[in-house]
This record gives structure tokens, C-alpha cells and sequence, in this order.
């Protein structure tokens, strides 16, 4: 396999340059990044513009299988809470078997638009009357089982669930596949970590939000945490609901983000997902932290959450990035146009997303969701740049919606004017291909055992 590839446009952290030449090495880093280069002979030459591949900050891997099916009105008032009740259900009777059919799917179509590592926040812990498997990592090695077969990147992010309410309520039937004491989880952590290892994957831990896990757990799992890997990422919801904002308030006397940044060490290990409601004071703190917000553009606008102030977010100095959490869509560059559009809507402007550097949306939303998507991450994933990871997507340059445009515009055509999936060519994680001509090579095969999967959870009485 060539480990270098001539591009007559890539998209650099630095911004758009001609005429680059990749190198990388076995382990799939890149070496050498050069602009302006004269292609040598016997280089490959990629099929359109090069773009650094998306992390995708934030998943539930088994959601999937019911996209679709709560796009109905059940109350008077749906809303994420009686989503979740339906969401609820459906993960009461999902196998390991199913979980890794799905997840092997959805790491396919996340590799297929664009996306090029994944974190996994994975809270389906226990068999469904609540009790542990015989190997209490089950359903978590179905995921590195996928992630492995289908070449993403993963940081796998085991969650601590304790409750169902702030003030430790007791939780609910509905969530006893998520439960787990903190020493269960730490030792899930140490049993996960050198099998991360052996495969390339990250390991963090996703205490699941403010209301699922009580202070002394939160204080617990994080002291816990920094004893295993004092550099792990650290994910949570928080903030998603003004429901949630209220109870925080009855509970604690302070906002969810307010309480996290003055009872816990915030910092850039850090990935605030969701975020969606904050005040002024608490969008300058969380962003003085160096936290990554992790924004759902497409779930959070299917579930009704609510928009994020991304310009408040972005004055404060605060990083970003995207995920596909409940994959309602699952696609790279509409979360991008998503997000884009949700702002022109709630400030009656254009171009939101565009900065002082980079004026295409774009490529300036590009290369801060993936520099944010790194981060929270944690692996070297942050762009076409010595030292990163070598994962890239090619531009199909002959694509009616691109062909005949500047790169730049061609990657705004991508996100604003395509089908956007359509669009990509290539996908390359740590160099190694695994999608050509807009296809992975296990797509049929997966595609059919997730439709298998979804047919017999269905049809489970």
C-alpha cells in the first residue's frame, strides 16, 4: 500500500493550500505535509480536494436501529422526555449480538459521510432484566468489535449511570441495563484499557449527566479515573433540556453548568455535550476551561432541545465540535449545515459560522469541528498536519454539484448543496483506505445484518 498521495488542493489547518504532498508511516502517522510541491512521478493522485476526516464526539451506537420510529405523536406534547421513554423500550430488549449488527452498520455510513473516528458513549452495560454478563465487558467489546472490522476510529467512553433524578433518586426500571456502581465501572476501565490499547482505541468515561450521577460518584469515578490515565477524556450531558435546568436549579440552587465548573476540575479533557442552556456567565467559564461543547445539531433539532448560542460560545474563546448521538441523520456535513442553518434562524444573519481567518462557513466550521473533535477525543486526529493521525476524505471533484468549482467552493457545495454524501470519494483512516468510490467493502454484508437485527427487534414480543 503507497504511504503518500498528491493532492492538487487539501484543505490544512492553516487553510487552503495547492499542490500538497502527504506522507505517512506504518503506524499511520502522517510525516510529511508539503504545499506547493511538484507531484513525483509514481504519486498517487487524489480524485478531488482533500479534507481532514471528522470525529464524530458523540454516539450511541444502538440507537440507530429505532431512527425513524418515535416520528409520531404519542402525547400531547412530545418532547426528549417522552422520546426517552420510547428510546427506554427499545434498549430494554437489544442483545449483544444486535448492538455489535448495529454499530457495525452505523460505523460503516459514519466512515461512508465523512466521519473518521467516532466516541462511543456507551451506557448499555447489563442484560435486560438488569444483572450482570457472565463477562462483564460484553457490550462493550461488541463495539471495539466493530470499530476494529470496520476501521474507525474509536474512543470508547463506558458511562456511569446511578440514578434516575438529581439528588441520587432511585432509578427506574427502565434503566437498570445502565446501572453501575463506581467500582464496577473502575474496574470495567482497567479491564477495557489494554484492549483499547492493543487496537488503537482511546478509553475514557462518560459519567452520563448531573441527574444520573450524584456527587459523591462523580467525585469518586473522576479520582478513580485519574489513577488509571490521568489524560483520559471526560464526557457528559449536560444542560440538553430546560426541564433539566429547572430541576438542577430545585436541587442545587445553581445551573447545571455552574455547579459541574465549581464542584469538579473542567478542563480540556473535558466534552460538555449538548450545553444547549447556559447564561452568559456560564458560557465565559465553561469556555475559560478549555472544554469542548459537543453539539448534536441533527438530534438536538429532532428531539426539540433547543439552540445553542454558538456566537456567546465562540466570543468566549470556546471550542467545538460535532456528533451524531441518536443518528437521527448521520452525516458529517449536515451536522455542519445544521448547525449553520440553526443560527441564521435564531439571529436572522448569514455566514454565522464563518471567522476573521476563513470566510467560507464551510472550511473555517471544518477545521474547527475537527480541531474540537480531537480534542475531546483525545488522539491525534486534528488535521492534515505532521504528527496527526492520516485520516482524510476525498472530494469526488467530478460530482455535478462540485465539478468545475474552486476547492473551497466545492467543499461548500458538500455541505450547503449536495447530497453530501454523495460527494465523498475517498475516506482514509491512518492512511489506510476504507471507503473508495463513496463505498466501504462491507457495506452489503453490514447493511443486511442490521436490517436483521432491526427485524427481529421489531417483531420481539
Amino acid at each position: 500500500m503507497s504511504k503518500t498521495l498528491f493532492a492538487k488542493d487539501a484543505l490544512l489547518p492553516t487553510g487552503w493550500r495547492r499542490n500538497v504532498l502527504l506522507s505517512w508511516d506504518d503506524a499511520g502517522r502522517l510525516t510529511q505535509v508539503q504545499p506547493d510541491a511538484v507531484a513525483p512521478r509514481d504519486v498517487p493522485v487524489s480524485a478531488g480536494p482533500l479534507i481532514p476526516g471528522m470525529p464524530n464526539l458523540h454516539s450511541h451506537a444502538f440507537q440507530r436501529a429505532f431512527g425513524g420510529l418515535t416520528e409520531f405523536r404519542g402525547a400531547a406534547q412530545d418532547s426528549f422526555w417522552s422520546w426517552r421513554t420510547l428510546m427506554y423500550r427499545f434498549a430494554a430488549q437489544i442483545s449483544p449480538a444486535q448492538v455489535e449488527a448495529i454499530a457495525t452498520w452505523l460505523y460503516i455510513e459514519m466512515l461512508e459521510a465523512g466521519y473518521s473516528a467516532v466516541c462511543e458513549f456507551h451506557y448499555l452495560h447489563h442484560a435486560p432484566d438488569g444483572t450482570p454478563y457472565a463477562d462483564d465487558a460484553e457490550l462493550a467489546l461488541a463495539l471495539l468489535r466493530a470499530a476494529e472490522r470496520t476501521g474507525i476510529g474509536l474512543t470508547l467512553l463506558p458511562v456511569l449511570y446511578q440514578a434516575s433524578g438529581f439528588g441520587g433518586l432511585p432509578p427506574n426500571e427502565g434503566q437498570r441495563r445502565f446501572i453501575r456502581a463506581t467500582d464496577s465501572m473502575l474496574r470495567l476501565l482497567e479491564r477495557l484499557r489494554p484492549l483499547c490499547e492493543a487496537q488503537g482505541a482511546r478509553l475514557g468515561l462518560a459519567p452520563h449527566s448531573l441527574r444520573a450521577v450524584p456527587p459523591e460518584g462523580l467525585r469518586e469515578a473522576l479520582a478513580g479515573l485519574d489513577a488509571i490515565d490521568a489524560t483520559a477524556p471526560v464526557h457528559i450531558h449536560i444542560a440538553e433540556q430546560t426541564a433539566e435546568v429547572d430541576a438542577c436549579l430545585a436541587w442545587s440552587g445553581q445551573r447545571p453548568v455552574a455547579w459541574l465548573l465549581d464542584h469538579a476540575k473542567v478542563d480540556a479533557r473535558w466534552c460538555l455535550v449538548h450545553a444547549t442552556h447556559m447564561d452568559a456567565a456560564e458560557y465565559r467559564r465553561a469556555a475559560a476551561s478549555g472544554a469542548v461543547a459537543g453539539l448534536c445539531p441533527t438530534t438536538e433539532a429532532n428531539l426539540g432541545d433547543g439552540i445553542f448560542d454558538f456566537g456567546a460560545w465562540r466570543g468566549a474563546g470556546g471550542r467545538w465540535g460535532v456528533g451524531s448521538d441518536s443518528h437521527a441523520c448521520v452525516n458529517a456535513a449536515e451536522e455542519l449545515m445544521m448547525l449553520e442553518y440553526s443560527q441564521r434562524l435564531a439571529t436572522r444573519q448569514r455566514n454565522v459560522g464563518a471567522d476573521a481567518g476563513e470566510p467560507s462557513v464551510a472550511s473555517a466550521m471544518t477545521l474547527a469541528a475537527v480541531q474540537g473533535g480531537a480534542q475531546a477525543s483525545g488522539r491525534a486526529v486534528a488535521g492534515l498536519a505532521p504528527g496527526q493521525q492520516a485520516d482524510f476524505v476525498v472530494l469526488d471533484a467530478a460530482h455535478p454539484s462540485l465539478a468545475g468549482l474552486s476547492a473551497a467552493d466545492m467543499l461548500s457545495a458538500h455541505v450547503f448543496a449536495s447530497h453530501r454524501s454523495s460527494a465523498v470519494d475517498t475516506v482514509r483512516v491512518a492512511g489506510r483506505p476504507r471507503v473508495s468510490a463513496g463505498r466501504h467493502p462491507l457495506h452489503s454484508q453490514a447493511a443486511a445484518a442490521f436490517i436483521a437485527a432491526r427485524t427481529q427487534l421489531l417483531t420481539t414480543p
